[in-house]
């Protein structure tokens, strides 16, 4: 069982509280993989690379935190969760950075609506009312826009629609009070969750095992249980043993 619980949920070979240096460990690991996934998404839709504004860089960093999770024994259940919520939260990252480039260098300009249709918006759940446009110059968008677009607007409709002028992100509706910070308010609480799961990750996956503590037995002031048993030289103590029998020579 103890086995068992060690594979599945991590070692955690710690009495008591976690030591202030697993906990920043787990802190620095957690706060890495968020700004590594949010950031690559937030690059990719300001520069244009594609392989980054997909979501594909965002996915590659959750992999990579992944596989830095399982290199330091972390219980298997809690790598799971976080590749789960890394990969969510990766999938989920190009809209809230393509939200964040238009606050910040898009451009408002009128359009005129040219149908209107019941369909599934792109990230959203429930069906939406989606619109078919042209600009000033009667030249369709290659997008249709659902943001302001709803069960009352008809053919001939005028809507407003913001746009970069790079075009590294489509055109999207205008939302009223839309900024930076309110593109990825709704990612917060997924890239909170994700932070505190690769902290406890990291947090439980201490392991004990093969450490040369000079004092062995005993549970020590920091809260780490020391393994019971012979004391085990290190390599400083070892040079410096063999630096005196060869002096005494």
């Amino acid at each position: 069982m103890t086995h068992l619980r060690t594979t599945v949920w991590g070692p955690a070979e710690f009495a008591g509280f976690p030591p202030r240096r697993l906990v920043v460990h787990g802190m620095v690991t957690g706060l890495l993989g968020v700004t590594a996934i949010l950031g690559t998404a937030l690059v990719g839709a300001w520069t244009g690379l594609s392989a980054l504004a997909d979501g594909a860089g965002g996915l590659a960093c959750a992999a990579a935190l992944v596989l830095y999770l399982w290199w330091v024994g972390a219980g298997r259940a809690l790598v799971g969760a976080v590749a789960v919520l890394g990969v969510f939260l990766a999938l989920q990252a190009p809209q809230a950075a393509a939200g964040v480039v238009l606050a910040e260098r898009g451009r408002v300009q009128p359009v005129v609506v040219t149908a209107v249709q019941e369909g599934r918006a792109p990230g959203r759940e429930s069906d939406r009312y989606v619109c078919s446009v042209t600009d000033a110059h009667g030249v369709p968008l290659k997008v249709r826009i659902w943001r302001g677009c709803g069960d009352a607007t008809r053919p001939g409709d005028a809507l407003a629609v913001v746009y970069d002028p790079r075009g590294t992100v489509p055109p999207r509706g205008l939302e009223p009070g839309a900024g930076g910070i309110g593109a990825l308010r709704d990612l917060v609480s997924w890239a909170a969750v994700l932070g505190a799961g690769c902290a406890i990750t990291v947090i439980r996956s201490y392991r004990l095992s093969g450490q040369p503590w000079a004092v062995p037995g005993a549970e020590q002031s920091d809260g780490l249980r020391r393994p019971a048993g012979r004391r085990v030289r290190t390599c400083r103590t070892a040079g410096v043993s063999r630096w005196r029998r060869f002096t005494r020579r």
